[in-house]
Formats: C-alpha cells, sequence, structure tokens
C-alpha cells in the first residue's frame, strides 16, 4: 500500500492511479487497509522531486528507521497514512516546503509460528511474507513437513497469547481435510501442538 500527502491538504488519503505503478517499481506488497507498521517491515521512502532524500529499509527491532536529514524516526506503530503526515510534518518543519511524502509498505516483518509434536519437522517456522493475518492451519502443517505416521490430526491444540493472556484453542484438522467446516487461521506467535494417536 502507499500512502500520499498532496500540498494544500489537511488530511492524508491513499494515492489512487499512481498506488499500482509505484507499489510495482519498489515492489511493495499489498497492506490491508488500516495495517499498522511493526519492527522489521521493510518500508521505501520517497519525497517527490527529491531524489537524493528516497530511502528503503527494515525498521530496527524499536520499530526506528534512518531517514536522510531526519536521522532515526520512529515509525513502528503508525499506519502508512500516518507515516506519511508525522514525515511530511518534520520535512516541513526544517527542511522542504510543501513536501509530497510516498511510503510504501515492502515487506512484512518476520513473522514466525512455533510447531511442536507428531510433525516431520517441529520447530520455529517463518510465515510467507504475503500472509500478514496468518495462514491455515493445514498450510502450517505442511510448511512442518506433514503429519507423521503416529499423529492424530484431531487433537490438536495452538496456543495463542494476548493481553489477557494465553487462549488455547482445540481443533480437530480432520475436519478441515473431509471439506467440513472452514479452517483456523494460525497467527505469528502461535504455538501448535499435533497430538500423537492412541491405539
Amino acid at each position: 500500500m502507499l500512502a500520499q500527502t498532496m500540498p494544500g491538504t489537511a488530511a492524508s488519503q491513499p494515492a489512487a492511479t499512481s498506488t499500482s505503478r509505484a507499489a510495482a517499481s519498489t515492489g511493495g506488497v499489498s497492506a490491508p487497509a488500516g495495517y499498522i507498521l511493526s519492527p522489521t517491515d521493510g518500508v521505501a521512502i520517497e519525497v517527490f522531486g527529491e531524489d537524493d532524500l528516497r530511502t528503503s529499509g527494515r525498521l530496527n527491532p524499536e520499530g526506528n528507521l534512518s531517514v536522510p536529514l531526519l536521522g532515526s524516526i520512529h515509525l513502528a506503530g503508525l499506519t502508512l497514512t500516518q507515516a506519511v503526515s508525522k514525515l511530511t510534518e518534520l520535512y516541513s518543519r526544517d527542511y522542504l516546503v510543501s513536501p509530497k511524502v510516498n511510503v510504501t509498505l515492502l515487506s512484512y516483518a518476520k513473522r514466525r509460528f512455533s510447531i511442536l509434536g507428531q510433525v516431520n519437522r517441529p520447530g520455529s517456522i517463518e510465515m510467507p511474507e504475503t500472509s500478514e493475518e496468518g495462514i491455515d492451519l493445514l498450510e502450517a502443517i505442511a510448511l512442518a513437513g506433514g503429519y507423521t505416521r503416529i499423529a492424530s490430526p484431531e487433537r490438536i491444540t495452538v496456543r495463542r497469547q494476548n493481553a489477557s493472556g494465553d487462549q488455547i484453542f482445540k481443533v480437530n484438522a480432520k475436519r478441515f481435510t473431509k471439506g467440513k467446516g472452514g479452517g483456523f487461521l494460525v497467527k505469528p506467535g502461535d504455538t501448535i501442538t499435533v497430538g500423537e494417536s492412541i491405539f
């Protein structure tokens, strides 16, 4: 997603027709509306007419990015539109008159989940970059090499940490393989345990 501010307008707004062309030229990924930047997200920053101010990189673990003239700027926790507003304000303050700033999401932060128990390759696994919201449980199991011979797909637990504490979900993945029921979305940070079948 590309965000842009136009001179003379008070509010930032998503760029209309130039979005897909600019995103394609910088290799951006499509971010959901309202996506909030996280540490280690990859971003590109452009100031129209100021090629020497163009930069791209990953936010550091604290959520900062080194930006020409401005130094280290904290962008984590902001939407792309808010990041544009912040950079526009900072450039306008001392350096430029009515700067037009674009911020493009190049890649999502490295997001991982853990999978334990009866899979062929248990451990911590990186989610595909195109899956910001998460991945399907069956895809997660496939990334771990699939079930072992003694796995019990109907005995899967998923532990998810959130602000109110841990949530434990008991999932019967056998339902999903038969096409009954939707699926289960595995989110970054989840821990999946595939149980062993009882003979």
